[in-house]
């Protein structure tokens, strides 16, 4: 599975940013996730106007489990 990961951070000015992950559900590609990337940043900041995406990568999701 790909995931679009990606930083948003507020818009205020106040040096407030978070790690954002959309994980795409269907078998796509590295490439199709990069091709997919923009709209889907773009969609994903209508709805929240008062955040701005500052940087963002697609990456394989990673499943490791971890014991505690």
């Amino acid at each position: 599975m790909i995931e679009l990961v990606f930083t948003a951070c507020l818009l205020s000015g106040d040096s407030v940013c978070t790690e954002r992950k959309l994980t795409y559900v269907e078998n796509i590609s590295p490439m199709m996730c990069m091709m997919h990337a923009q709209p889907e940043l773009a969609k994903w900041n209508e709805g929240f106007p008062k955040w701005q995406v500052k940087r963002w990568s697609c990456k394989m999701v990673d499943f490791t489990v971890v014991d505690l």
